[in-house]
């Protein structure tokens, strides 16, 4: 099971299962880490594999939609070919709840609120659309696989705490579902 990841500029890119936090376990930061950057997405639940799926018929290959957040070690960015690949693979980065809405939901609302930063609010009005899509262009470049989830970032990726201001707190939901409830511990 991977996370398949349509960046912010477009991209297709993978995470591995093991950033995956599908808990809201609480995220300890390594040692090495100091200050930590991070990007909505809304995401798909993949039910049928398949390569190379047309938009068409994309909606036969997900069976439920929800919403994720994806964290970035920006200790580990720094200019060079694969430090957005290596920033992508440390352990326990994409809190991803299991999704809970169908696949034909149209109209969604994200809500996220990092500690200490101004709610976001996220609406979406065609996401079937937007999954679709995503859907095709990722399955473009690998094989999609039942269990994988493919996520849309849908902002470029921000500042969200650092080692020297301690603890931070992140909340969110999906249509009047709480879903994301986690705490970052320095």
């Amino acid at each position: 099971m991977n996370i398949v990841l349509v960046n912010s500029s477009g991209r297709v890119c993978v995470r591995p299962d093991t950033t995956w936090e599908k808990d809201n376990e609480d995220l300890y930061v390594p040692e090495f880490v100091g200050h930590l950057s991070w990007s909505p997405v809304l995401c798909a639940r993949i039910c049928k594999p398949g390569r190379s799926v047309s938009e068409k018929f994309a909606e036969r290959y997900y069976d439920r939609i929800g919403q994720g957040v994806l964290l970035y070690p920006e200790d580990l960015i720094d200019g060079q070919e694969d430090s957005y690949a290596a920033a992508s693979c440390l352990d326990h980065t994409s809190f991803i709840p299991t999704p809970v809405l169908g696949p034909g939901t149209a109209e969604v609302k994200m809500n996220f609120e990092p500690e200490a930063q101004e709610e976001q609010v996220i609406d979406i009005a065609d996401a079937s659309s937007l999954v679709r899509k995503a859907i095709a262009d990722v399955s473009r470049f690998c094989y999609i696989r039942t269990g994988d989830i493919v996520a849309i970032e849908l902002q470029a990726r921000e500042h969200l705490c650092e080692r020297t201001g301690g603890n931070c707190h992140v909340k969110g939901g999906i249509n009047g579902t709480k879903t994301i409830d986690f705490n970052i511990i320095f």
